[in-house]
C-alpha cells in the first residue's frame, strides 16, 4: 500500500559516526540515585543499639560500602537520623529539635525495640515509639539488632529514596507537633541558652 511503519516513540536513536556520543534518563533517577549513595546519617545512640551501630561501621561490616562513612554529628548537615535506642521523655524535645533542625529532604530509621516501640520500659519515663516525635521511614527491628540487621535497614531505606518522585509534594511534609499530646515542649522552654539552667529543668518538667 506504500504505508511507512509507524515510529515507535519509545525507541530512542543515536547514530555516533555524525555527533559525540550521549545519554538520556529521568532526572528523578538521577537525583534519587546521587541522594541514595551519599546519605550522611546523624548518629543519635541512647543505649545498647549504639554499640551494634558502631559496630557497622568497623572493619568487618564496612559502612563506607554504602557510601554513609561520613557520620555527621552536626544536624544541619546530615540526612538520616538514626535513633539507636530507648528515648527517656527527657530526649523528646531533643531529638525532635534536632530533626527539625536537619535540612530536606532527610529520613529517619528507628533502630531497636526501644526506639520503635518503647521496648522492655513500658513505663512513664520511656518514650513508646519515636514515631509519635517524629516521622520514621524504617524500622529495624530486634534488642539490640545486629548490624546486618541495620544495613539491610540502610538498603531499604536506599531502595524507597530511589523510588522518590519530585512531583509527590506529600513527602517532604513536616510533621507539626500537637500540642496536646503531652509531648509538646516549646523550643523556649527548652532553650538552656536563654534562661538559668534550673529553671529550664522546671519549666520542662511540668510542660511534661
Amino acid at each position: 500500500m506504500g504505508l511507512s511503519p509507524r515510529p515507535d516513540n519509545r525507541v530512542v536513536t543515536v547514530d555516533p559516526q555524525s555527533q559525540e556520543g550521549w545519554a538520556t534518563t529521568r532526572l528523578d533517577f538521577l537525583v534519587n540515585w546521587s541522594r541514595a549513595n551519599s546519605l550522611w546519617p546523624m548518629p543519635f545512640g541512647t543505649a545498647c543499639c549504639a554499640i551494634e551501630f558502631m559496630a557497622t561501621a568497623a572493619s568487618r561490616f564496612d559502612l563506607a560500602r554504602f557510601g554513609m562513612e561520613r557520620m555527621s554529628f552536626s544536624p544541619r548537615q546530615a540526612d538520616v537520623l538514626i535513633c539507636a535506642g530507648r528515648v527517656p521523655f527527657k530526649l523528646a524535645p531533643i531529638i525532635r529539635r534536632i530533626w527539625q533542625q536537619m535540612p530536606q529532604p532527610k529520613w529517619a530509621i528507628s533502630m531497636g525495640a526501644c526506639a520503635s516501640t518503647g521496648g522492655m520500659f513500658d513505663n512513664y519515663a520511656v518514650v513508646q515509639g519515636i514515631d509519635t516525635i517524629i516521622p520514621v521511614d524504617v524500622y529495624v527491628p530486634g534488642c539490640p539488632p545486629r548490624p546486618e540487621g541495620l544495613i539491610y535497614g540502610i538498603m531499604m531505606l536506599q531502595n524507597k529514596v530511589r523510588n522518590e518522585r519530585r512531583s509527590d509534594t506529600a513527602i517532604r511534609d513536616e510533621m507539626e507537633p500537637d500540642p496536646s499530646s503531652q509531648l509538646y515542649i516549646p523550643p523556649s522552654v527548652i532553650d538552656e541558652l536563654s534562661e538559668p539552667f534550673g529553671n529550664s529543668v522546671h519549666q520542662t518538667r511540668s510542660g511534661l
